[in-house]
Order: C-alpha cells, then structure tokens, then sequence
C-alpha cells in the first residue's frame, strides 16, 4: 500500500530540498563569520582590553603608559618592575628602530608618529615575552630595607646625632629643637589631626590640599631627627588609625606628593617601619588617575575618593603648571623602587619625553602647558612660584641617580644656561637676583619662592663644566646674599621684593609684604654652610631663629605676619604645614654636624623631606659602598 504524503500549495519536494541546502550554507558562513571574530581578539592589535576577559589574570599584559582606565592601571601595577623592562626590550625590530627617535631626529613620518603616541601616552607596541625570560625576570629580588640601608656611606643620624662639637653652635641646635617641640605641642592641643594650626584662634585649618593631618604627615621625619620619640610615636600611630586615603573631596596632586608621599617615603627609609611603606604605595596608587590625559601630563587637581581629575579653575586655558607636573620625578622614582612597578617612572619620564620634544623659547620652560594639546599656553619664565621645584628636582634627580641620569643633567644646565642667559640680573647696588620673563619682556621681581635657588645651583656646582664650577659657586653666594639682604628690618624677608624705581631687594607693594614662615631663605643657609663652611651662614640663621622668636611666636604656636616691615606686627593666624618639615628642619640641620643626613646619601624634596640616593650597583649586588659606616 502506498501512502500519499500531503503536499502544501505551492510547494513541492525538490523545493523542500533546495531550502534545507540553503540553511546549511547559512550556518556555515555563520560560524565562519564567528570564528574569525573570536580570532580578532586575540590577533588585533588593538584588542588589549577584551583579551582580559579571556586570559589568565597571571599572563604578562601589555599597558597603555599615560593614558587609560583605572583598570589598566592596576594590571599595569601588578606586573614586576623587570618583567616589564625586559619584555620592552623584546619589542619587535621596528619597534627596536623606535628606540632610538629619543637621540636621534625622527627620519620618516612613520617614526614621528609613532613617537608622538608613545609621548601622550595613548599607544604602546605589543609586547611578547617568552615562558622562559618571564620565569627568571620573576625570579628577581624585590626592594629591601637591610639591603638598602647597607648601600648607605654614612648612620642618617650620624656619629653623635648630629650633635656639633661647638657649643654655641650646639645650643642653638637645641633652641631649635626647643621650637619643634613647642610648634608640635600646640599643634596636637589645639588641632591634631586637621592640616595646620590656627594659633590665635586655636583651632585646626583644613584647606583643601588633602583630606586631613598635613603637619602630622610633614613632621614625621623632623621628629624622628630630632629624637623626639614620643611626638614621633603618637604621629606614627595617628598615621596607622586615622590617615584616610579615600577622602572625597579637592586635593592638589603638587601637595599631596610633596608632603604626603614625600613625608612618608622618608619616614619609611629612616626608620624601616613597613606601616609607611604600605600606606605611601596605597596613596601613589591614588594619584595615577591625574595622569589620564591626550598628553600623559597630569592635571592639577583630583579627587583621591573617585579617582577623577581636572585642572585648576585659575590656571590659564585650563593649563597644567610646570612646578606641579614638573615636581613628582624624586618621589615617583622612589614609588618604582618600592613598589617594583615601573608605572610611576613611566609616568614621569613621558613628561620629561615630552618636555625635551616641545619648542622652548630662547631655551626657557614657560609655567603653563597644556595636558591636552602638549603646548605652551603662556611665555611667562619664573624661578620663584609657578616655575622653581621643577628646576630643583633636575638636578636632584641627577644626584638621587647616584649621577647616572644624564637626561636630567643635561636638562638642569641646558636649563641654568637660559636663566643665566635671561634672567640673572645685577642692581644697581650690586645684587645679583632672578627677574621673571613675560614673553620676552623683564619684570625685575624676585619672589621669595625663588631664594631656594642658592642651594639649587650651589649643589650643583661640582657637576657642570669643571671651569664653571667656581662660578656656580659664586653665583649661588651671590643670590644667596640678595635674599639675605631682603631680611630687613624685622631680619624676616617679604613674599617678593623688587629692583626697579629705586628699590632694592624691596616689597614696593603692600600685597607682597607678608612673612608666612618660609623656608627658602633658610634652606640656602643650610646648603651654603655645608658647601663652603663659611660661619656667616649660621649666623645669618642665627638671626632668622631671634627673629621668628620675637615677632612669629605667639601663645599657642608660631604664626606669619601682614607686614614684614614694621615692629608692630600683625599675625596671619595660620602655622602653616612646611614651617615644621621645612623651615625648623632646614635650622636644625645648620646647626648641625655634616653626617646628619649626609648630602652623599641624601636629596630633600621639595618639602625637605629625605629620600636617599639611589645606588642601583649597590642594591643589585647587596654589596655596600666603599667605607660603608651605615651601619655601624
């Protein structure tokens, strides 16, 4: 019997067939289609991101140096510090001719181009490392304190504390301290655990440089030099139960590394404790995101909670400033070292990239660049505010290499050429100063933020052309003098004095007459006695100690005043931060013996905070320099 099989309208058997065919083709076009999007992924060169959600979270993953997410950041970190050098040096060999753009003028667009990526940070050859290089880069020791402590020359606190063979000299030692002690004290009574102490008032000033604890965090290491152990002891635990790393709210990225990164990292390398060593790695970690630009430079301000950055609401056309971009290299460097991830060096290498890449005018760095185009926004030049750190930590980068950064020191005299060239200027009465250059046009001002450059060019002085040695010398003397000569009549010096109209080392106007415990004056004394020995910059201190005794103290603590030039004075109600980790710092250490934080194996930030001298010989071969009396 045969059964008849229904058949639709309009569609017979063969045309049945035909369809079932066609779907076949369909799938197979299909997953053909699939397979070479999942292939994508892994074979693109732009695929870095979504090769995450497939690999290993213990594969090497090549990073975006610059620029990029949050999340990019943190893989960046987790990668050893020699893992990432090396696997940079197995870039491909058109990558390998890349390297050399950074000595050599660009030959072709090609190369240009991809310079310029590398520079703002928003592209990075593909990196391959073979199983076997990984395992012995891994195997690689990391930082260590002993061992560290072992490439110390000289004890931090010397052979007697620091304690000068001269008497007279030594009881100024311990007015000094004596001022610690009292600033300390009134600060803890009054307004322990806010950022600074109104005196008058007696109460604690926030501002907006940080969450909270600034002269906390700027008077560990001064503490613990002093052998106040006591007021170190409750600073360290104030630091262990209190400090907060997640504070919402506006912080500068300058202040928050220059005293709070830098304060920590010294208080980890005087005295080991791994609390400071954990908290500083926590807090650099925060501060990546600011660094998130079309350019790689950071913005000035951000927030430590969210992560989010933006620059300052008065800097010109939304600009970076080069003394806050260009003051992060020491502590960044020190970042590398203890946490063996290369990311914070990157990060400020990419500025210098782009810094020795860009025009300069008659080889000046103007004090505005911008983050997103990599231009200059403004020609105004000052070795005082907007500009001076950045020049400082030219030189003490060379220095704090052990002298193996030849890019910051050709960068530093390249640099002190211009000035020299420019902006060193004589008065009529013989002063020596630093005017400032608005394009191209002097302004004979010199700020009290540029009387630093004393000691800067001072320190300097041994390592530029050996027939200008004597001049550096000289020339450090002589600015040093200027300032000096500024210190009249209260023997406590003006924001910013002028040379113009008749003046001399004078505040012409009522707006820069004010005093708020600088230490920049100070801090020139300090490095001048050390270079020459000459009595006269202890003396010159001597008189800054009377002075801030007689018209800064008041009941509860030191405060500035309105105006420098008159006995009756004024106070600000404010003990600022920096006049703990600075200005008593940097007195101390005048009147102290050489070996108290040696300059052979110490640089001070910005915040005179000390970060010792790298000695990567040293630290490889957990050997110690030759007669080594660290740790006797």
């Amino acid at each position: 019997m045969i059964l008849a099989l229904p058949v639709l309208p309009g569609v017979s058997a063969s045309g049945m067939g035909l369809r079932l065919s066609q779907k076949f083709v369909f799938l197979l076009f299909l997953s053909g289609l699939v397979t070479l999007c999942f292939g994508a992924l892994f074979f693109l060169p732009d695929s870095v991101r979504l090769k995450r959600i497939f690999l290993s979270k213990t594969e090497v993953q090549p990073s975006t140096v610059g620029s990029g997410s949050e999340n990019d950041v943190k893989e960046h970190l987790k990668r050893p510090v020699k893992e990432q050098e090396h696997s940079r040096a197995m870039v491909s060999a058109k990558a390998d001719r890349l390297k050399s753009v950074n000595r050599k003028p660009a030959v072709t667009q090609a190369v240009e181009a991809t310079e310029e990526r590398l520079v703002g940070g928003k592209a990075q050859e593909e990196l391959t490392v073979s199983r076997s290089e990984s395992a012995s880069v891994r195997s690689v020791d990391t930082f260590t304190y002993n061992k560290f402590k072992s490439c110390l020359i000289k004890n931090p606190l010397g052979s007697d504390s620091g304690k000068a063979a001269d008497p007279k000299t030594n009881e100024r030692r311990e007015k000094v301290k004596e001022m610690m002690k009292f600033s300390w004290d009134n600060y803890k009574r009054y307004a322990w655990g806010k950022n600074e102490l109104r005196p008058l008032t007696k109460n604690g000033h926030i501002g907006n440089m940080f969450g909270k604890g600034a002269s906390i965090i700027d008077s560990l290491d001064t503490l613990y030099i002093m052998g106040l152990m006591d007021e170190y002891n409750d600073a360290k635990e104030w630091v262990q139960t209190s400090l907060d790393l997640n504070s919402n709210g506006e912080a500068s990225l300058f202040e928050v590394n220059i005293r709070y990164v830098g304060g920590l990292l010294s208080a980890y390398y005087l005295t080991g404790e791994e609390l400071f060593k954990n908290k500083v790695l926590e807090l650099g970690e925060k501060l990546l995101p600011a660094f998130n630009t079309p350019t790689g430079i950071p913005r000035g301000v951000i927030n430590l909670g969210s992560g989010t950055s933006w620059s300052w609401g008065w800097a010109s056309a939304g600009s970076s400033i080069l003394a806050e971009f260009g003051t992060l290299h020491l502590e960044f460097v020190h970042l590398t070292e203890l946490s063996n991830s290369p990311i914070y060096t990157e990060k400020v290498m990419n500025i210098r990239k782009l810094l020795n890449k860009i025009e300069k005018p008659h080889g000046l760095y103007p004090n505005f660049l911008s983050p997103v185009s990599g231009n200059w926004v403004q020609h105004h030049v000052s070795i005082g505010g907007l500009g001076d750190s950045f020049y400082e930590y030219l030189i003490k980068s060379y220095l704090m290499s052990d002298k193996k950064d030849e890019d910051a020191k050709k960068m530093y005299y390249g640099a002190l050429e211009a000035i020299e060239a420019n902006l060193v200027q004589k008065s009529p009465g013989g002063l020596t100063y630093m005017a400032e250059w608005r394009g191209g046009i002097l302004d004979h001002k010199m700020g009290h933020l540029a009387c630093f450059s004393g000691g800067m060019i001072g320190i300097g002085a041994d390592d530029g052309a050996p027939e200008k040695r004597q001049h550096y010398l000289d020339l450090a003397a002589e600015i040093t003098h200027t300032c000096h000569e500024s210190y009249t009549p209260t023997k406590l010096g003006p924001e910013a004095f002028r040379f113009d109209g008749g003046a001399e080392a004078t505040a012409t106007r009522l707006s820069d007459r004010y005093y708020i415990l600088r230490p920049e004056v100070i801090e020139s004394y300090m490095y001048m006695w050390r270079l020459t020995h000459d009595p006269k910059y202890r003396e010159w201190g001597w008189e800054a100690v009377e002075a801030l005794e007689q018209h800064c103290k008041v009941e509860s603590g030191f405060s500035g005043i309105r105006d420098v030039y008159t006995t009756m004075v004024s106070h600000d109600n404010m003990q600022q931060s920096f006049f703990l980790s600075e200005t008593l710092k940097y007195l101390y250490l005048l009147f102290s013996d050489d070996d108290l934080l040696s300059l052979e194996d110490w640089v001070f930030n910005t915040e005179a905070h000390p970060l010792p001298i790298i000695r990567k010989n040293c630290l490889q071969d957990q050997g110690s320099p030759q007669d080594n009396t660290a740790s006797e």
